[in-house]
């Protein structure tokens, strides 16, 4: 595949990551092993003929860098501050520091107040950029549109709309129970990212962050993207196993490439 126009999964798990560290259940055991169902914190690289970005850099970028053999990037956005979204950001600003070069951080302005108040230092070492809610901005021939999403009990994050040459897809890896409005740019696209940490999750709904696939399938059939890519998933979910998806909807793991054309 070539790499212009191309989305590549840097990690696909949950907070926790797979495996778990205190954990033996038969997933996080597996990963151990093989490593079909390893997952680093979630993250992705958009690579195109106009230039890259990577979405969010959580605790695990320097492995992901490793596993690129990539040593340097220039820009990055960011969906919210949680720390397996930014916890590699202090890893990100020593490297700029070193090589003498300004990273550029993109986020909407709420977000980069919280990630200078966790780092007030970066700045030095980082530009941050606060995204236009109201009118996008421009990375790599995209046009990006921010909205805020529904974080349950964890607040907050944005999700992101991105079109280039007439393909137009969303990365929203942190949300569940969107209302109506926030559902809005999620219709009319050619691909999906969204967030599905558990196929059920039984906990009480207040308590809960994140899509499961079970629900994840029903706003699907609501806004019917051509494609769909679940990804920041719990050691809940097995990567062996068959759970009878629509065959327009995958499961990411460590690596996958996908064209975004």
């Amino acid at each position: 595949m070539t790499k212009y126009n191309k989305l590549t999964f840097l990690g696909t798990g949950d907070a926790m990551g797979v495996p778990r560290v205190y954990c033996d259940c038969k997933v996080c055991e597996e990963a151990r092993t093989t490593g079909m169902n390893r997952r680093y914190r979630s993250s992705v690289i958009v690579e195109s003929d106009q230039g890259e970005f990577f979405i969010d850099g959580g605790p695990d970028f320097r492995h992901q860098m490793e596993m690129l053999k990539k040593h340097r990037f220039q820009t990055m956005l960011v969906t919210h501050p949680h720390f397996d979204h930014i916890g590699g950001l202090p890893e990100w600003a020593d490297a700029c520091r070193w090589l003498g070069e300004k990273g550029e951080l993109y986020a909407p302005q709420e977000v980069l107040n919280a990630i200078q108040t966790q780092f007030p230092w970066l700045q030095n070492h980082i530009k941050m950029k606060p995204v236009d809610l109201e009118n996008g901005l421009a990375l790599a021939g995209y046009h990006i549109r921010a909205w805020k999403v529904n974080h349950g009990k964890n607040g907050y994050s944005y999700a992101y709309r991105l079109e280039k040459d007439g393909y137009i897809w969303v990365y929203c890896s942190d949300s569940i129970d969107l209302s109506e409005e926030e559902q809005k740019p999620l219709y009319g696209l050619d691909l999906l990212v969204l967030g599905t940490s558990f196929y059920h999750e039984e906990a009480a709904f207040e308590t809960r962050s994140v899509y499961d696939m079970v629900e994840a399938q029903e706003l699907i059939a609501k806004v019917q993207p051509k494609q769909t890519i679940f990804t920041h998933m719990s050691h809940d979910v097995d990567l062996r196993k068959d759970y009878t998806l629509s065959p327009d909807i995958k499961l990411a793991h460590t690596g996958l490439t996908h064209s975004l054309k």
